[in-house]
């Protein structure tokens, strides 16, 4: 693996060494979080406006708009696509709430491991700090930075979609029920 990344990132093989394995914990999460994030961006602007079109034909072909039947099989339409607006969203919250707390982790375990270099030198030598400082502050710089663009990339992106939700209704004119 090492091999690998030193062949096509190099810098990165640096990264992970100098923040410790906390921070490819972070690393992989940021992936998974923005694999999420372009998914949702990808169905919202992508495969929502096919879906709605489908829904809204299949809506305007049916003879019947004011039964009971007409008005169950409109809720499963708007249900269905409603659910599918807001699909991730709680997975991609809790993976930005784990990020600065992995980030912490990183800085205990770097914080740990500059009390064991004092601990082993007997003596506060920078030198032999610098490894635990490292991987203290690049893990919680790391763990800081992924939450916050990854708040501002789902916030924007929720917004999106539970405002197409919220029109959702609109795009299914409902008749008034016959009074027979």
């Amino acid at each position: 693996m090492s091999a690998l990344i030193d062949r096509f990132a190099p810098w990165l093989g640096d990264l992970l060494e100098l923040g410790g394995p906390i921070l490819g914990l972070i690393l992989i999460i940021a992936f998974l979080m923005w694999w999420l994030l372009f998914e949702r961006l990808h169905y919202l602007f992508r495969d929502y406006p096919r879906e709605l079109r489908e829904a809204k034909s299949a809506w305007a072909s049916r003879p019947d708009h004011r039964s009971w039947f007409a008005e169950q099989y409109r809720n499963e339409l708007t249900g269905r696509i409603a659910s599918h607006l807001t699909q991730h969203f709680s997975l991609i919250g809790t993976l930005i709430k784990v990020c600065p707390l992995l980030g912490l982790l990183g800085t205990v375990i770097g914080m740990l491991e500059v009390f064991d270099a004092l601990a082993a030198t007997g003596s506060n030598n920078p030198r032999s700090m610098a490894a635990g400082v490292s991987k203290a502050t690049v893990s919680t710089l790391a763990g800081m930075v992924v939450a916050i663009v990854g708040l501002l990339g789902a916030t924007l992106s929720e917004r999106q979609a539970l405002a197409a939700r919220e029109k959702l209704p609109s795009h299914f004119p409902q008749l008034e029920k016959s009074h027979a």
